[in-house]
């Protein structure tokens, strides 16, 4: 029985992965308004079965913002890895940082579209997961800051707040950089959030 069991549950968690794939390749044939009639159809099934596995469009929602979570949270992690490795300066972690988000914005529009604008959802989540997403790449920054700037008296609550205020001023200008036109190359718009950032570190 607990064998049956264990397979049941996996099955159901791989069957909820392939859905989420379903509704990814739907946004991104579609747009981020896509409705649950476009990703049924991508997933070749039914919308009463896609909502036995994530109750409502929230829930769907969801599993997309944790995929979506997930992938920019390794890709910064990948970047800021890559540059403590080549012994870059806290300049340049701070630009791999910036350049990573910004990939995802560049590389999928509207798969970031539907993540932050939450075209699905028609009421507050209590468990948001655009801040979830925010928090884990304010908590690697901050923890690079912290140890980048460790020999200087700088108190943890400070780089703390200085990565909330860089995570923040990267989101904001990522949703006015998919809505300009034309759009500023990605490397240019990297220079100039890290310049900005820099600049106002440079009293530490």
């Amino acid at each position: 029985a607990d064998g049956r069991s264990a397979r049941w549950v996996r099955h159901r968690e791989e069957r909820r992965a392939s859905l989420v794939d379903s509704a990814i390749r739907a946004i991104r044939r579609h747009g981020a308004g896509v409705g649950m009639d476009d990703i049924a159809a991508e997933a070749g099934t039914s919308k009463t079965v896609i909502y036995r596995h994530f109750e409502d469009r929230a829930g769907l929602y969801r599993a997309v913002a944790q995929r979506v979570d997930q992938r920019v949270v390794g890709d910064v992690a990948a970047a800021l890895e890559r540059s403590t490795a080549a012994g870059h300066d806290p300049r340049q972690l701070i630009s791999s940082t910036v350049d990573a988000y910004l990939s995802l914005v560049e590389s999928d529009p509207e798969l970031y579209r539907f993540v932050v604008n939450r075209p699905m959802v028609d009421r507050p989540l209590p468990d948001d997961p655009v801040g979830a997403l925010v928090g884990h790449v304010t908590d690697q920054l901050s923890g690079m800051l912290e140890a980048s700037i460790g020999g200087f008296d700088i108190a943890p609550p400070t780089t703390r707040i200085w990565a909330v205020a860089l995570v923040g001023s990267v989101q904001a200008v990522a949703d006015d950089w998919l809505a300009s036109s034309p759009r500023p190359a990605r490397d240019e718009l990297v220079e100039s959030l890290t310049e900005l950032a820099w600049h106002g570190l440079a009293p530490a």
